[in-house]
């Protein structure tokens, strides 16, 4: 079996995605839905899959529970609620009882918007996240690489709660590891209490490598070797980024290039890779 840790989807007749700016982004600027999943999972060998968030909103997270309970592909949701929010245990509370609602594996926000790049570090904040832990729920991170030193600060004073750093914390284009964000990642992945997806690189790098029939493991390696250094193949998870993925690449190519860059990892550790870590953390 193989878990997708992390895909979206959205509906812009039922709200927009203000995120989707540009005209590298023009081609987002339309739904994508559960069924237009299903058959580039089924595809890829896919079995389940973790929605994640995209906006900032209540309503989204009781919509994709809902979503999680009338469809077999999703077996996690990872929703917002403000974390700053006095009641915020009684938030999370809601949202489980709602339809659904035992789907609800963790919470994520868009850290990497916001200015102060000690935001998880803030009093209101970090009370909010030990709500998300004493729920039995994981948090998500979105951060940037100037972000990633509160990152390991946050877990290091939170450690009964399971950090999940998405996208390797999305690395800058560089022909190495770029520091300082290889030491950060290592860093990161020296606390037991954090896990990192190997999910949206295709996005970091020059999208005119993807336009072809070509597969070009080489900018990704290094991000790759760094994080499989840091967290241990143990600690990896695969995820899609569906369909942020495809302003640079397929479903289908994504998935392979997974596989490709775990192609030296032992049976045991592929399905960790690729199933059982994913399994364990979200509780699917």
């Amino acid at each position: 079996m193989t878990v997708d840790a992390h895909h979206h989807v959205w509906d812009l007749s039922i709200r927009d995605q203000d995120w989707i700016t540009g005209p590298e982004l023009r081609p987002l600027r339309r739904d994508f839905t559960l069924a237009d999943l299903a058959p580039e999972a089924a595809a890829a060998g896919v079995d389940r899959t973790v929605l994640v968030q995209t906006v900032t909103v209540p309503e989204e997270t009781p919509e994709f529970l809902a979503l999680a309970a009338g469809h077999d592909l999703v077996a996690g949701v990872v929703g917002w609620t403000d974390l700053t929010r006095p009641d915020v245990a009684g938030e999370l509370a809601r949202l489980r009882e709602l339809p659904g609602g035992h789907h609800l594996k963790g919470i994520r926000h868009q850290v990497q918007g916001e200015p102060d790049p000690e935001w998880l570090l803030r009093p209101d904040v970090r009370r909010g996240l030990a709500a998300v832990a004493d729920a039995g729920l994981v948090y998500d991170l979105l951060v940037l690489p100037h972000q990633l030193p509160a990152c390991v600060k946050a877990a290091a004073t939170l450690p009964g709660l399971t950090f999940v750093l998405d996208h390797l914390g999305k690395p800058p284009p560089a022909a190495g590891p770029p520091e300082p964000w290889a030491s950060d990642i290592r860093a990161l992945g020296e606390l037991p209490n954090t896990v990192c997806k190997v999910s949206g690189l295709v996005t970091e790098t020059d999208r005119g490598l993807w336009g072809g029939t070509a597969w070009p493991l080489a900018p990704l390696r290094p991000w790759w070797d760094t994080a499989l250094e840091a967290f241990g193949p143990g600690r990896l998870m695969f995820g899609s980024d569906w369909p942020v993925c495809t302003v640079a690449a397929t479903y289908a190519q994504v998935s392979y290039l997974a596989g490709a860059l775990a192609a030296d990892l032992s049976p045991d550790e592929r399905a960790q890779f690729f199933e059982t870590t994913a399994t364990r953390v979200y509780d699917l």
